[in-house]
């Protein structure tokens, strides 16, 4: 069982493509935010030789890959520990999930569905086209930009949630969920992620002033994937990058919004005779199954199997036994700004 707990957000851009930040000014952020690693992601661009560690942040490498000739824009993939200059290999889906899988990386598909504004160019929607592809990781479920985009359906609205973000970011859109279950129906191993998908972005507000509205620090404080190890981290490169992406590829994962509340000590384990496992693990059964949940404080705990709740519990703890097989996942929701916020999305455990 993995008992070591770190967090991290792994979809940030540097001034390598289009963030604002370079690497060591990215990892000082997460360490302010109190984050564990970041997977600096830049567009269609593998930058070498910055990996390592900085005010503590295991700062590791990765690439958001796509056709830049496909328009309008779609399917981006986030390509993790392929350690490899990939960009050329981005003109067909299937291909480059390939190729990411040949070079030991993994794919995870990002911002999967997304909703697009009007109100200027570049907040266009880049959702996933191409859902006859197989070998890729996970899903990135829930993305904070992608998130804040949708919301921009007016100028008034985009000036209001510029300046009151958290009353409109509520959770995974549902399509992206829908589609999930659907995998996971289907028999696909799945994993999740959430990252912040973050650039430091400036806006011009009345009055043509630029402010910074999403600085990396308050994005780093808010989407993030969790990870569970069976060893710590310890400094060592190699070794921290490993665990890691051991973690990621084996769905040991949650995403959670730590703004409202950090969401740190969350679990989800299953038990059936002798055996057990925890987020992201395959369970055989030996009888019937119990499922247990730990939430870090008092919410509304959903279990959910085929995208239907199989159990749910108000408060800290949700127990449940049963006897059918499936992907079962955990949905935790809180009060937050006069508003129910998604909370905790976890990687499914798959009893078989």
């Amino acid at each position: 069982m993995s008992n070591y707990e770190y967090a991290g957000n792994p979809h940030v851009h540097s001034t390598y493509s289009d963030g604002t930040l370079l690497h060591a000014e990215i990892a000082k952020a997460a360490a302010t935010a109190g984050l564990n690693f970041v997977i600096v992601t830049d567009h269609n661009l593998w930058v070498n030789g910055l990996e390592g560690y900085t005010n503590g942040v295991t700062v590791l490498v990765g690439q958001e890959l796509h056709n830049v000739r496909r328009q309008p824009q779609s399917s981006h993939v986030l390509a993790f520990n392929a350690n490899a200059e990939l960009a050329s290999e981005a003109g067909d889906p299937q291909h480059l999930i390939n190729t990411i899988n040949e070079h030991g990386g993994l794919a995870f598909l990002a911002h999967p569905f997304e909703y697009g504004s009007r109100i200027r160019e570049g907040l266009e929607a880049i959702p996933w086209a191409d859902w006859g592809v197989s070998g890729y990781t996970g899903l990135e479920i829930w993305n904070y930009m992608s998130e804040f985009k949708s919301l921009l359906s007016s100028r008034l609205a985009a000036l209001f949630y510029m300046r009151f973000p958290d009353l409109g970011i509520v959770g995974p859109f549902r399509a992206t969920l829908r589609k999930w279950d659907e995998l996971l129906m289907q028999g696909h191993r799945v994993a999740a992620i959430g990252g912040a998908d973050a650039h430091g972005t400036t806006y011009t507000t009345i009055g043509q002033k630029k402010k910074t509205i999403f600085a990396y620090e308050h994005l780093f404080r808010c989407i993030n994937t969790h990870i569970l190890t069976e060893q710590p981290l310890n400094g060592v490169l190699d070794h921290d990058k490993n665990l890691i992406y051991t973690a990621l590829r084996s769905g040991h994962t949650w995403v959670g919004y730590d703004r409202p509340a950090s969401t740190a000590g969350f679990r989800f384990t299953a038990r059936s005779g002798a055996n057990q496992g925890t987020m992201g693990d395959e369970l055989a059964r030996t009888g019937a199954t119990v499922f247990v949940v730990q939430v870090p404080r008092p919410a509304s705990i959903r279990l959910v199997r085929n995208g239907k709740t199989a159990a749910h519990a108000q408060g800290t703890y949700l127990r449940h036994t049963t006897a059918e097989a499936g992907a079962y996942r955990v949905e935790v929701y809180l009060p937050y700004k006069l508003g129910r916020r998604g909370w905790i999305f976890s990687s499914p455990i798959t009893i078989v």
